[in-house]
């Protein structure tokens, strides 16, 4: 009998070790697919993080690169990123809970919520903001601007509408700072507390918030835009500051992990949060977007692909830290993509992560160096009696980048921004002003070129060019110089 026992208790391990492979790697082709294209991606820049799930079971979930360069400490599912605007499906999830709470309706004005509003924003309705149909301009300041809720607010609802509410769809973050007004005002609790406990409590997210979790300090991942202007994470910045600001609290700066991401699918799945009615309110097309390509639901843009297949994503990007969740609802994928070490050659790896899964023959171009880490790293490996060869290595690899004087300027500015290669600095302004001589604003770059190595009757002689050119900001800093 015990040895019956024994027997069955070893072919039910066996049987659960087997379901557990298979659950946690679906389809070992296609996780190889994924794998291979992101690590050889993390030998040429890219920094982040992928979670893939398919029919329930995730085929993917894993991290690349480094989450801090300077513990080297790498990125792994539980590494905590910026998700940017994605946030804003929070804030909508927020507002339909309160709608199923019988608190509001998606049809109630401004006006019922904020007292001697101007009469063009009285009649604006909670769906309008939902839907960016509402008027609103996209920002009135920058997210960590010092604001009190009531100079916010004053100053949002004295600005110019930038057309009659209803009437087409704009992108919109101050339209969600006020949907975050509006959850406060309703619930009498902060936003991120009505969060905490409506929706990330119940979903069993832990590390997803601005101020209220109790962050695993070990996770928290420092930030590199274009993979080389390195910055701490925004979470140390809240908790500097004590609180949001509303040029950012409800449109975006919330942070999570993979594998609280994977917590709020679930939730969502199985109707844990809000009903399967919300859900289907929720991602809904409502505007089109200017393209006419996609539409936009609540919290989260709608797009019909070829064969009439709906995915349901949203993005969110401060410039280093880029966010990206794409669902596939009626195919049951699901889509995590969060990267660190943001540029334009890894922002959009989740799309092509989801080519891959809809289509078993399709090969992804290798990830690229960012044109901005190739220089900067061809510098500190070369003097810039190579500069020329430089200029024609860019012109040969990234084309696309120079067909203006914005890269050759863009880079020497990061280099001072970094305060490293001065001497490279000179070089590439002097090139460009070759390149574009009646350009003023190139004249003052190489200006600061020269102020930064201390060649002050260089820079003179710059800023002088520039301010004949007609670029008077150079103006100021003549003067300053002439002072010494």
């Amino acid at each position: 009998m015990k040895t019956l026992q024994i027997l069955t208790i070893l072919i039910a391990i066996a049987l659960c070790n087997i379901a557990v492979a298979q659950n946690q790697n679906q389809s070992p082709t296609l996780y190889n697919r994924i794998d291979n294209y992101l690590d050889s991606g993390s030998k040429n820049g890219f920094a982040g993080a992928i979670t893939v799930i398919k029919n329930g079971d995730i085929v993917i979930n894993k991290g690349y690169g480094l989450a801090n360069k300077n513990t080297q400490a790498k990125n792994n599912p539980n590494t905590i990123f910026d998700i940017g605007s994605n946030t804003k499906q929070f804030t909508a999830t927020a507002i339909l809970k309160l709608i199923e709470m019988g608190e509001i309706n998606e049809k109630d004005p401004l006006s019922l919520f904020f007292k001697n509003l101007p009469t063009d924003k009285q009649n604006i309705t909670i769906h309008q903001l939902l839907t960016h149909t509402s008027g609103f301009t996209e920002t009135i300041g920058n997210d960590f601007d010092e604001i009190t809720s009531k100079q916010f607010f004053d100053t949002l609802f004295a600005s110019k509408l930038l057309f009659s509410p209803g009437e087409k769809y704009e992108y919109s973050n101050v339209g969600y700072s006020v949907l975050g007004k509006i959850i406060e005002i309703t619930s009498g609790l902060e936003y991120e507390a009505f969060l905490s406990r409506y929706l990330f409590f119940p979903a069993g997210m832990k590390q997803t918030g601005y101020l209220l979790p109790k962050w695993n300090t070990k996770q928290i991942s420092r930030s590199y835009n274009r993979g080389i202007l390195e910055d701490e994470s925004p979470i140390l910045k809240y908790q500097k500051n004590g609180t949001i600001s509303w040029h950012l609290k409800a449109n975006g700066g919330i942070n999570s992990t993979q594998n609280d991401m994977i917590l709020w699918y679930k939730a969502l799945k199985s109707d844990k949060i809000i009903s399967r009615e919300s859900f289907k309110k929720m991602t809904a097309a409502y505007a089109d977007s200017p393209s006419g390509k996609s539409s936009y639901g609540y919290g989260w843009g709608i797009r019909f692909l070829e064969g009439d297949v709906k995915r349901i994503t949203h993005n969110g990007s401060n410039g280093a830290y880029s966010h990206s969740l794409i669902w596939f609802p009626e195919k049951d994928i699901y889509i995590v993509y969060a990267t660190n070490a943001n540029s334009e050659k890894v922002e959009y790896i989740a799309y092509e992560i989801a080519k891959m899964l809809l289509d078993e023959t399709y090969i992804p171009k290798p990830v690229e160096n960012n044109v901005y880490a190739y220089a900067i790293n061809y510098m500190a490996k070369n003097t810039i009696a190579n500069a020329e060869e430089l200029i024609a290595l860019l012109k040969e690899k990234y084309p696309d980048n120079f067909t203006s004087s914005r890269l050759l300027n863009s880079i020497g500015n990061i280099l001072l921004m970094m305060d490293k290669h001065k001497d490279w600095v000179v070089a590439l302004f002097k090139k460009n002003v070759q390149l574009y001589p009646n350009d003023g604003n190139l004249w003052d770059s190489l200006g600061d070129g020269y102020k930064a190595n201390n060649r002050k009757e260089d820079a003179i002689k710059s800023y002088r060019k520039a301010i004949e050119l007609g670029y008077n900001d150079s103006q100021k800093k003549l003067t300053e110089l002439l002072k010494n």
